[in-house]
């Protein structure tokens, strides 16, 4: 039985909410290096990643590796210009060793400029992956454009000795548009990391209550009145062969407080909804209370709320305030381990300079250690056991 419209109803992200954000040691993240680390791939960053899944949300395995998708590009002398070129990287892991296996997807297949985050799952077999994932700008475009479309792409998987291969990608096809009504279409010409409209991080999402499958996406509302109208949208699969979506009204908005909840994505736990997204200080309305680069999330009995903020707050884990800009988008894996990359290390609590000589110094650009977290009804912290 498909979603009504009507039946769904949008919970908020609230300054109130943040306000409440006090003493939050549980929910710290432990303090890494505060020297940047070597590259993982020698003259690669490396920053937004996800694994390649099930379709009930388990990671896939092969003979004990993992496989991710990471976006990369060339550690070039400012990192902050690698959203530019980005390509999405296919890179395995066993046991803290990491394998690179080259792009992802073929040169020219994408129909955009640029590769952005997505999501990733493989069929029963394990054999058939289908990739969601954003596609930032139009080919051939002669200046950077910040827009943003939600693409999916299939490919046949080939697993061997630690490496993985993708083969034989179909064209890429988007898997649904913005609809100008409640998402607001992204088509901007200019802009700056943090503050450009959003419209993108497909995350494929199988509801086990009802078996129907799910797009999450990072959204930004359409009329709204505020600079910062970020929202977690959601599509909803017209059938089983995943060709067909539904827009359907945002789950979460953060209207007037917040202007990117990136990454979203569902973990369901006891029977609890966890709806996760990451954010940074620097997005949050500037009027309003603002909370630390972390991880938030809103729980639910169901896949459509009411959803209410974990810890009161939305904070699950945030970088410690040593380092307040550690590490940044984060997954939630289904064990509860938590993977991102080192974003900015040796700063901190100071302000990040507007100089691409001192980002590069700072820049990490590679996987951050993982940690993991725990949840209990609507309270969660970081588990460092």
């Amino acid at each position: 039985m498909q979603v009504s419209l009507t039946s769904v109803s949008t919970s908020h992200w609230r300054p109130e909410h943040v306000a409440a954000i006090g003493d939050f040691r549980a929910q710290t993240i432990p303090q890494a290096s505060s020297t940047t680390p070597p590259k993982l791939f020698e003259g690669l960053y490396l920053w937004d990643m996800w694994p390649l899944q099930q379709a009930d949300g388990r990671t896939a395995s092969y003979q004990g590796w993992t496989i991710w998708f990471i976006l990369s590009s060339p550690a070039i002398p400012d990192p902050d210009l690698r959203h530019g070129i980005a390509r999405i990287r296919l890179v395995t892991e066993k046991d803290g060793q990491w394998v690179d296996c080259g792009n992802a997807l073929p040169d020219g297949l994408n129909p955009g400029s640029r590769e952005w985050a997505g999501s990733a799952i493989v069929d029963a077999d394990g054999e058939m992956v289908t990739l969601f994932y954003t596609v930032a700008g139009y080919p051939g475009e002669t200046e950077t454009t910040y827009a943003q479309r939600l693409f999916q792409t299939s490919g046949k998987l080939a697993f061997a000795d630690g490496k993985a291969r993708i083969t034989n990608w179909s064209a890429p096809e988007e898997s649904v548009a913005a609809d100008g009504r409640d998402y607001m279409i992204v088509d901007q010409k200019e802009g700056v990391p943090g503050f450009i409209k959003g419209f993108r991080d497909p995350a494929f999402f199988r509801d086990p209550a009802s078996g129907r499958d799910y797009l999450l996406f990072t959204g930004s509302l359409a009329g709204s009145q505020s600079a910062c109208n970020g929202c977690i949208g959601i599509a909803e699969a017209q059938g089983e062969a995943l060709n067909g979506w539904q827009l359907l009204p945002p789950l979460v908005s953060a209207d007037g407080l917040n202007n990117e909840q990136e990454r979203p994505h569902i973990v369901v736990r006891d029977g609890l909804y966890y709806l996760f997204w990451s954010t940074q200080r620097k997005v949050f309305e500037p009027s309003t209370p603002n909370g630390p680069n972390g991880l938030y999330a809103m729980v639910a009995p169901s896949l459509f709320g009411p959803y209410e903020p974990v810890n009161g707050t939305g904070l699950v884990a945030a970088n410690p305030d040593a380092e307040q800009f550690q590490h940044y988008s984060w997954w939630v894996m289904d064990d509860l381990q938590v993977a991102g990359f080192v974003d900015l290390v040796g700063v901190g609590n100071q302000p990040v300079v507007d100089d691409p000589a001192w980002r590069r110094a700072h820049f990490g650009g590679v996987p951050a250690p993982r940690f993991r977290i725990a949840l209990d009804g609507t309270r969660a912290w970081v588990d460092q056991v």
